[in-house]
Formats: structure tokens, sequence, C-alpha cells
């Protein structure tokens, strides 16, 4: 008896082995999906001029240079681009931040006319194509700018207004995250606010926003990546007003090609390629950077938030 119990035991703990085996085997194979494009883009980077070339070299350059970085770096206009790129996004997301938790808590706390209507097409801005919602908004900045007698289209202007009243990138979602928040908060804490005098205006900045810390960093976070990754409505609106990194990396073989016919690179396409690969771990940088500051409170965020579907 205890010898077949032994025996299942034995049993049992090799299948569960053998079962996390599995998972790991899974998760690696999942995993290497994900970094095989980025080991492979800072291997590019990180190869000199004689390793590229030669068909040997794959994935270890034999003789490491920074010169693809430098090089890609002078063709991104780095110093001018980065600086433009981290306030105009930051900008953006801070409005969105605001504007998205006024907007959740709005519809989480307020009963009022229609309000099923308004989260219905707050839901359809999302599903909406974005090049058939800019049709209607490039008219309304078109017609707003002839009232006002100055112009906006190639301004940061349309963009930071289009923030401002949540129609921002993906504003959506972020409305839906403050939204889904507030509701998990009882309402009886709003209830003894009130009974102590507290206006709505403080429920809010006191309480909601008080006990939403992790929230609105993932929402400034969500925000700030999406705005800064974004190419198709500023460069529709704000145009060539503002140089920013990722537009400048979205037009990186021009600018290369006038970088190497003033004599100082080479036009030959596996060395774009490096240079092109450079370029792109130089525009993800600052958004890595940023998350390993702030991955504890990120992850705890989403935990809170519900994004996770717990």
């Amino acid at each position: 008896m205890m010898k077949d119990k032994f025996i299942r035991m034995i049993r049992a703990r090799k299948f569960q082995t053998f079962l996390k085996l599995c998972i790991y085997f899974v998760l690696v194979c999942v995993s290497f999906v994900y970094l095989e494009p980025i080991l492979k883009m800072i291997s590019m980077t990180f190869m000199s001029t004689k390793d590229v070339i030669d068909p040997s070299v794959d994935w270890l350059p034999k003789s490491p240079s920074f010169n693809n970085l430098k090089v890609a770096g002078t063709v991104l206009d780095l110093k001018k681009t980065l600086v433009n790129s981290i306030w105009f996004s930051a900008l953006l997301a801070i409005a969105q931040t605001i504007v998205s938790a006024l907007t959740g808590f709005a519809l989480s706390r307020y009963n009022f006319k229609f309000k099923k209507f308004w989260i219905i097409m707050i839901i359809l801005a999302f599903i909406i194509p974005v090049p058939l919602l800019m049709i209607p908004r490039l008219m309304l900045f078109i017609s707003t700018q002839n009232f006002l007698g100055f112009n906006l289209i190639g301004t940061p202007i349309p963009q930071i207004l289009m923030a401002l009243f949540g129609q921002g990138v993906n504003s959506t979602i972020l409305i839906l995250i403050f939204y889904n928040f507030f509701n998990l908060i009882p309402y009886s804490l709003d209830e003894a606010a009130m009974i102590d005098g507290a206006s709505p205006r403080q429920i809010f900045i006191q309480i909601a926003m008080r006990l939403s810390a992790s929230t609105v960093l993932v929402v400034f976070l969500f925000s700030f990546v999406w705005n800064w990754n974004e190419t198709y409505v500023t460069g529709t609106l704000v145009r060539n007003s503002i140089e920013l990194l990722p537009a400048k990396l979205n037009m990186f073989d021009s600018a290369f090609q006038t970088y190497a016919s003033a004599g100082r690179g080479s036009a030959q396409f596996r060395l774009n390629e490096a240079y092109k690969m450079s370029a792109t771990l130089i525009s993800i940088t600052p958004l890595l950077i940023l998350y390993s500051f702030v991955q504890k409170h990120f992850i705890q965020g989403i935990e809170n938030t519900g994004i996770t579907g717990e």
C-alpha cells in the first residue's frame, strides 16, 4: 500500500517536472521570437565596416565599433530631435493623462442623459480607422485657421488640442483604464467625503487621484510611448514644424543618401542597413531607459487597473 502510494507520488512529480519543462520550452521559444530581432539589431549596431561586409560574420562582430552609432546619430540630428521628441511626447502624455482621468471619473461616478451613448461614441472613435477620422479633423482645423487668420496646420497646436479634447492617440484605451479603475473604488468613500463637506473637485483630487497613482503612471507611459512612435497624425498635422526622432527615423533612407552623397559615408545597402539598425536602437533607447526606472510601479499599475483580466 505504502509502496504504491510512493510510486504514484514519484510519477506525479515526474509529470509535474515534465509539464514545467514543456512550459519553459514554449516560453523560451516565444521569447526568442521577440528577442531575436532586438539581438540582431544590437549585433549589427556594433559591427565595423569589415564585419558588415564579411559574410562569415553573422551575430558576433569580430572587431566591435561605435562608428554606426556615430553616423546614425549624425544623420538623425540626435541633439535636436531627441530633445524635441521628449518634450513634445511628454506634453501630449500629460494632457492625455489629465483629460482621461477627468473623463473616466465622470463616466464612473456620475449618471447623466445619454451616458451609454457617449461611451459607445468613445469606443467608436477607437474602432474607426485613424485615416478616416483624420479627414474631418483636417477640414475642421483648416476652417478654423481660415477663420482665425493664422496657420494651425504645420504647428504643434492641432495635436495638442486633440490631446486636450480627448482625441489624442488611443485616448479611448486611456479613458477606459481610468474608468475601470475608478469603478473599483467604493462609492462609500465619496459619500463619506461629501458628508464632511468635500466638493466634487476635492473628491477627485484628494481621493480618486491619490488612490490612482499607479494608474496615472500606466496611462502616462502608454501615452508617452504611443505619441513617441506616432508618425501619421504628426506628419499630417505638425508636419516639418518640429523635427522629431521617429519622423527622422522614418525618413532615414533619404537622409542617409544625402549624408553619403556628401562623401561622409557609404551608400552600400548592407552598410545602410547597419546604420538603420543603429538608428532604430537609438530611437527606442529612451523608451527602454524610461521603462527600466518605472517597471516595478508600471507592472503594479497594470495589475491594479485590471488589464490582466483579474
